[in-house]
Order: C-alpha cells, then sequence, then structure tokens
C-alpha cells in the first residue's frame, strides 16, 4: 500500500514507518525540511514531501494518492502548560488533521484509510474506574483539545474515508518517549512514586502499537474510536517498582510530593499525578492480540539492550 504520514520522523512515527517498509509498503513522510534529507531516485520505499501540515499549501495536492494516511502529528506535551504551550499543543493536532481532511474533500480513492492520533486523556480524570471507548470525554485542557482533534478527523468520513481514531496510552519504546524521561533518573538512583503513586498508568509497547496500526489497516469492519494501550495498566507505585527492577535499581526514596510535581510542570503534572485506567476494549472483542499485556514482560524486553535512550 502507499501510505502517507505526518509525524513521521518522531519517536513512534520512525518505529512505525521502519515496520511498514519491512512489510513492503512505500510510505510519504511529510516534513518541514525535506531538502535535509537523502535525494530520492526511482520508487523508493520512503520518500519525504516538504509542508507545514499546519499550513494548507501544495502537499496537500498529494495526500489522495494514497491508500492509507496515518496521522501522528502534535508537539509533545511533556512540557509545562503555559498559554504559547497550549496553543502549540491545540494547533499542532487540530490544525494538521483539518489540513489533511481538507486534502481529502472529494478527492479520495475508494477504500482510503485515516488513522489519526488521539490520547486516553480524552477521557479526563475518573480515579480508579475502568474506562473504555464508551465512555465520554472530560473537560479538562487534554480533554478538550482531543474532542477537537477527533472530531476535525471524523469530518472525512463524509468524503467516503474510513476513520479510525487511536487514543494512545503512554507509549513504551526504546528509542525515546516515556522511558526517555525515566530511565536516566532510575539509573542514578532517583526512580520513586509521583504523589499518593495510586494513580493509573494506561501504556502500551512500541511492538504492540506497530502491530495495531497494522492491523486496523487491513480491518476493514473497524472504524471510530480504538484504545490504544495493554490489557494491564497499572498503578504508579507498581510502574515504579518494575522499572527499578528491570534496571536492577533501588525505589527507596520516599513519593515526590504532588505539590512539588505541579510546582515544576505546572498544569501538566496533574495528568502525571492523576491519570486514567484504559482498557483495549474494542481491540480485544476484535481479535487482536497482544505481545505485552504486563507491565514486566514489557520492561524486561525493552531495557534488556536498551542504550543511550533520549528523552523526547
Amino acid at each position: 500500500m502507499k501510505i502517507f504520514m505526518t509525524g513521521g520522523t518522531g519517536f513512534v512515527g520512525t518505529t512505525l514507518t521502519q515496520h511498514l517498509i519491512e512489510k513492503g509498503h512505500q510510505v510519504t513522510i511529510l516534513t518541514r525540511k525535506a531538502s535535509s534529507k537523502p535525494e530520492q531516485s526511482g520508487v523508493e520505499p520512503i520518500s519525504y514531501l516538504e509542508g507545514d501540515p499546519t499550513l494548507p499549501g501544495a502537499w496537500q495536492e498529494r495526500v489522495p494518492q494514497h491508500d492509507v494516511i496515518v496521522n501522528l502529528a502534535g508537539a509533545s506535551i511533556f512540557r509545562k502548560w503555559d498559554r504559547k504551550a497550549k496553543e502549540l499543543i491545540r494547533d499542532s493536532r487540530v490544525k494538521t488533521t483539518t489540513h489533511l481532511v481538507e486534502a481529502l474533500s472529494g478527492q479520495a480513492k475508494n477504500g482510503t484509510i485515516l488513522i489519526s492520533t488521539s490520547a486516553v486523556g480524552y477521557y479526563g480524570f475518573h480515579g480508579d474506574e475502568e474506562l473504555d471507548e464508551d465512555n465520554p470525554a472530560g473537560d479538562d485542557f487534554l480533554a478538550s483539545v482531543t474532542r477537537e482533534w477527533e472530531a476535525s478527523a471524523g469530518r472525512a468520513q463524509a468524503f467516503g474515508v474510513r476513520v479510525v481514531i487511536c487514543r494512545l496510552g503512554i507509549v513504551l519504546g526504546r528509542s525515546g518517549g516515556a522511558l526517555g524521561e525515566m530511565v536516566p533518573l532510575f539509573q542514578k538512583g532517583l526512580g520513586s512514586p509521583l504523589g499518593s503513586g495510586n494513580q493509573w498508568f494506561s501504556w502500551i509497547h512500541e511492538t504492540d502499537l506497530v502491530d495495531i496500526y497494522l492491523f486496523l489497516m487491513t480491518k476493514n469492519d473497524l472504524s471510530g474510536p480504538v484504545n490504544c494501550t495493554a490489557p494491564g495498566p497499572v498503578r504508579n507505585r507498581d510502574l515504579t517498582q518494575a522499572l527499578g527492577k528491570a534496571l536492577g535499581k533501588p525505589t527507596l526514596l520516599p513519593a515526590v510530593p504532588g505539590f512539588v510535581v505541579k510546582m515544576i510542570k505546572g498544569e501538566f503534572g496533574s495528568m502525571l499525578l492523576e491519570g486514567q485506567r484504559v482498557l483495549p476494549k474494542r481491540l480485544l472483542s476484535s481479535g487482536f492480540d497482544f505481545h505485552f499485556s504486563d507491565i514486566d514482560t514489557a520492561l524486561k524486553n525493552l531495557l534488556g539492550g536498551l542504550k543511550g535512550l533520549k528523552g523526547r
């Protein structure tokens, strides 16, 4: 298949692209600096198209030529949420998705698929309540962003496009992301729970996430929101113990007080201190088979050959 991707040079996109070309697919990656990539000649498995997805442009003419559009674009939320950061987080998601859908209006190929990213932050904070795709959206900042984000993607249905919304949990991988933030601290013996440690952490192993995208591309009867999380969410204190065990490092320090987390991270600290207990109901009912359902197995696999991990 011919696949068009935004966010293809990021943490998740790089891993997904590699697996797609290994499966024989052709991938076009939209990037702001295509000129910095190697020159392509003939039919290559990866090509780079220059363009800013938050702005309309000539790049939109290429979108309808593809069978699958994978929308991974979005500025990292792992930052202090001041006014400027919030604007960046929202615009990088909503504007990009809006322009992708505009590109498909009246021009989409028969059978076109849009797999657009969202996040489990859609649900807001619900304590110990188990959340699946039938639960409504929350009302905090991240929930409001994901509502707009998903609504923008959903408009592509009017053009005959099958739209799948991937509500991602925290992605655990070898080349960055959440582990890139946590591992250096744990390696120095500074790993400890955050706040009460009771908050839920809904996660997904990078291998399972890649397999989910491949699964969704061929699962023609599946559309709408899909929780991309492992079946075994864990509490923050259990994640702390599992990570310390995987690295062979003690986790004896007292928990970081909630007010300190909020002082350092601002509003983003609330997400770290509350979290969501999300289950992949639709994937399980559709027959998807997870390789990594428990956190100990996932971390053992990821950290066994982990070297030089950098944060996002």
